[in-house]
């Protein structure tokens, strides 16, 4: 048995155990509460005139207090102990349910509904609950606040809750188990029931900055697909013709007549009874060495990534045209949802992977939308873009801005200018005295200049 192991068992072992941080803390604090109340006062010693008085409201606020934990405590184990009799015979076990939404314009958040049947919660007291995932890993506590009550009924069919859920890494979780716990009011008992929780949930990718695409879909090679309305089909951007007689006047384009005295229109709006195909295309190839696929430095870069294959999917979805998202490798993922759902999952539990190259992958004569990251091979992405033309569109995601800095380097810049601490904190600091940062770096430099030279409409991520 490993060290890792033992660090496991004696983890679960101690969500068993019933005393807390608050346990000391109140009972610390009880007894000097007792001790001050009822000190004894020195003979010859006249008190105050005030101070009886202060002590008898003393005493009975202690009394109270001391009253309303000692209830929550009792009604605490009670609950406890209800629910250990009818966990078997009314198959009162922890449910859960995952799903994402918006908040606040920012989509694919994930929240987990849970709810525990027939049990009540202690007197002033809470019921939470926590899951085991993976390799023995442990979500924080959630809470279950709300009330299910039976349909046309007062009375309670169970217990829930919702919550935010926020795990490290955007992939496809496995559930092993759960707990349940009893508390009183102020946290200085917590009463533990596992929980045979199992079945899998993924944490969704996010949208990072807005983006707005300028794109036009590649229509399909065979025109059999009809569709019920007549679907718009817009010219290039940049297809212009001369003005001539009996041209809509409307279609100048004045910014060309200010700059070179020409008269020029955009090419006008068709429209066909045929379906087109917004194809979009995300290479998660790893063109490196092994030793950068393996490092923690990689796994955060797999999260930024995967945040600006979504965001790009979620602009070009709010698109007129029929989009489908071209997936590198072969997963297998749950359906039933929307293709919205589905494209998140995909991206979700997409890895680092050597199996199919750039080339392989990609098709200029279907692809309207690529993107690529820093772990690309710069030769591979050469070879493509010898291809391409105009018409299609390249985002390029360096990945060394995972690990980019909120404040100036300088030191009198942070020392005014603190970044935040968030999980990412020792890892940003380690990044900029790691070798691999001035390899990305100039990996991503070589990347840019291909794009540069390409015919293709190109952006940074």
């Amino acid at each position: 048995m490993n060290l890792k192991n033992v660090k496991w068992r004696f983890r679960y072992a101690m969500q068993y155990f019933p005393l807390t941080f608050n346990t000391i803390l109140w009972a610390a604090l009880l007894w000097g509460g007792y001790k001050l109340l009822y000190k004894p006062v020195p003979k010859g010693e006249a008190p105050s005139s005030f101070m009886p008085f202060i002590i008898l409201m003393g005493k009975m606020v202690f009394w109270v207090l001391g009253s309303l934990v000692a209830l929550s405590i009792l009604s605490t184990i009670a609950c406890w102990v209800y629910y250990l009799i009818i966990r078997k015979n009314k198959n009162s076990v922890l449910r859960v349910e995952f799903n994402t939404e918006a908040r606040r314009g920012r989509k694919n958040k994930l929240f987990l509904n849970a709810s525990l049947p027939h049990a009540f919660r202690p007197f002033l007291g809470f019921v939470k609950g926590s899951l085991i995932y993976d390799n023995n890993l442990m979500t924080d506590r959630f809470s279950l606040l709300s009330n299910q009550l039976k349909e046309r009924s007062i009375w309670r069919l169970a217990i829930t809750g919702r919550s935010r859920v926020m795990l490290p890494d955007i992939k496809e979780y496995q559930l092993k188990g759960g707990f349940v716990f009893f508390q009183d009011m102020l946290h200085i008992f917590s009463l533990a029931v596992a929980q045979p929780v199992s079945g899998h949930f993924y944490q969704p990718p996010v949208l990072q900055e807005e983006q707005d695409p300028e794109v036009a879909p590649k229509k399909t090679e065979t025109l059999d697909v009809r569709i019920e309305q007549m679907r718009r089909v817009e010219g290039e951007y940049l297809n212009y013709k001369d003005f001539e007689a009996g041209d809509d006047i409307r279609r100048i384009i004045w910014k060309v007549y200010a700059k070179n005295r020409e008269l020029v229109i955009r090419v006008p709006e068709m429209f066909e009874p045929f379906a087109s195909h917004l194809y979009y295309y995300a290479s998660f190839h790893a063109g490196v060495k092994d030793s950068w696929v393996n490092s923690e430095y990689a796994k955060e870069m797999l999260n930024y990534f995967k945040n600006d294959v979504w965001t790009i999917y979620d602009a070009l979805s709010k698109k007129e045209w029929k989009m489908s998202f071209i997936s590198d490798q072969e997963l297998k993922v749950p359906s039933g949802g929307d293709e919205a759902e589905t494209t998140a999952r995909v991206i979700s539990n997409s890895k680092w992977h050597r199996d199919k190259e750039l080339h392989q992958y990609f098709s200029p004569k279907n692809g309207t939308v690529l993107c690529v990251s820093s772990f690309t091979e710069p030769a591979a992405l050469q070879q493509i873009l010898e291809r391409c033309d105009a018409g299609t569109i390249v985002y390029f995601a360096k990945l060394s801005r995972a690990f980019r800095h909120f404040a100036a380097l300088n030191l009198l810049s942070r020392i005014i200018i603190r970044p935040p601490q968030d999980r990412l904190h020792k890892l940003r600091t380690r990044w900029l005295f790691s070798p691999m940062r001035i390899q990305v770096a100039r990996r991503e430099k070589e990347l840019e200049n291909i794009l540069r030279k390409s015919p293709v409409t190109w952006g940074e991520l």
